[in-house]
């Protein structure tokens, strides 16, 4: 391994293999290695209450993953901001605003298409006229579409023209957890001035403040005192308001008072430009017929277009093979399983659905009100939703000509029971996971 960072991605590898991506993305996407001394690991993480959690939840993970890999004990410690500073010898870390000054996220480093030009176009805008345009701007659309790039693009333009511009950025799911700390610290001033005071406030995932009655008031308050004194506020989701069910009205209206772009996977000559655009950044030729290759068989977002670059750059440095077509194949592997993801149909899970509940199909879809009729029917809703690309409405239609608020109100439903009812959510995750397993 030629670095710290190496052995970093090797330990996330190993950890893929006992935790879930769920749990690596929300837990993990703040940690990053500081260095290695003797058999000891030092962490970074700048989020107080996930360092809390890992440390009293997968710290021994670590240590296993580590293990695995040098055959050897380790200990390991997480370093907060300041016990960063101490451990690099007094030198300042970087500040939460400055994060996003990487080469890495920048307008010039993003690839425009049909998909996301109006996104791409609004962003540009609002860096360059702060509040002026569109106030605030939503970007929707799936993961790994490019919306992150776009908010620290946004951002790199805002600090290069105003130096002094308070920036914040937040995770939606960050911004309840840090809510919640301070909350219960008596801390509620101190979170109100670091939201209430910036310049530029960016919420990735903003739709997981929905269904969360303080926090939603919280951030009520929070988004008028910011659109009232002038500033920016820019929000990404992964669907548009209208579609989150369980946002508050008060919310909902604000969101769409400015701007809704959305971003859509990108079509062919997009991801054949992403691919020899990664690959130049890289510093890596890659012959035309490598970059039509990879075009053309992953397909299902930005995110595993760039993994796949890095990926064939690793085998070409780390293993000293030349870029040829089984080279790729064999670094796209992994990946072309998950980008050629399985869509099931509505009928493969209602089918499903109804023998596990052992409710016949004319039921489900029909208007019996018993339990299991009942629950089979909402959680069959819920997974076409999720896993097909049917809209509410052609659900309803689906299942008995039922309006687009019977759907809206199933859906709700069992995402409020997933999250009071952990049993009940690990059986809809295990619906979800062998309807997949099925083709």
């Amino acid at each position: 391994m030629n670095s710290v960072t190496d052995i970093w991605e090797n330990v996330l590898r190993q950890l893929r293999g006992t935790l879930s991506e769920t749990t690596i993305s929300t837990w993990f996407d703040e940690l990053s290695i500081v260095n290695i001394r003797g058999n000891t690991c030092f962490l970074h993480c700048p989020n107080d209450f996930k360092k809390g959690y890992i440390e009293s939840l997968f710290l021994s993970n670590i240590k296993n993953s580590l293990h695995d890999i040098f055959s050897m004990d380790f200990e390991v410690k997480i370093l907060d901001d300041d016990g960063l500073i101490e451990f690099q010898g007094g030198s300042a870390p970087q500040r939460q605003s400055d994060r996003f000054t990487s080469a890495e996220f920048t307008f010039e480093t993003f690839v425009v298409g049909p998909s996301n030009k109006l996104a791409h176009a609004a962003s540009m805008a609002v860096a360059e006229h702060p509040a002026q345009n569109y106030n605030p701007l939503l970007i929707y659309g799936d993961s790994g579409l490019g919306k992150t790039h776009l908010l620290n693009a946004i951002a790199n333009v805002i600090r290069k023209n105003d130096p002094k511009a308070k920036i914040v950025y937040v995770k939606g799911d960050d911004f309840i957890n840090e809510f919640i700390e301070l909350i219960r610290a008596g801390r509620g001033s101190e979170f109100r001035a670091k939201y209430r005071q910036a310049d530029l406030l960016l919420v990735d995932d903003v739709q997981f403040v929905a269904g969360k009655d303080q926090v939603q008031n919280e951030f009520f308050h929070t988004f008028n005192t910011l659109y009232e004194s002038g500033r920016q506020i820019v929000l990404t989701s992964d669907r548009p308001p209208s579609e989150m069910t369980l946002l508050d009205d008060r919310l909902r209206t604000r969101f769409e008072w400015g701007l809704l772009a959305d971003v859509k996977p990108p079509d062919f000559e997009t991801r054949l430009a992403i691919v020899k655009n990664k690959a130049a950044l890289l510093g890596m030729e890659l012959p035309d017929k490598i970059a039509v290759y990879v075009a053309q068989n992953v397909t299902a977002n930005v995110r595993q277009l760039e993994g796949t670059i890095n990926k064939i750059l690793a085998y070409k440095d780390l293993l000293g093979s030349e870029t040829d077509e089984e080279v790729v194949t064999r670094a796209m592997k992994d990946i072309l399983k998950d980008s050629n993801e399985y869509i099931p149909t509505p009928e493969s899970i209602l089918s499903y659905v109804s023998r596990y509940y052992n409710v016949d199909e004319s039921i489900v879809r029909g208007q019996q009100r018993n339990r299991d009729a009942v629950t089979a029917r909402q959680i069959a809703m819920y997974l076409i939703r999720s896993m097909t690309s049917l809209s509410q409405d052609n659900i309803g239609s689906y299942f008995g000509h039922r309006d687009h608020a019977t759907v809206a109100y199933s859906i709700t439903q069992v995402e409020k029971k997933m999250k009071k009812d952990p049993a009940f959510a690990e059986v809809v995750k295990e619906l979800k996971t062998n309807i997949n397993s099925r083709h």
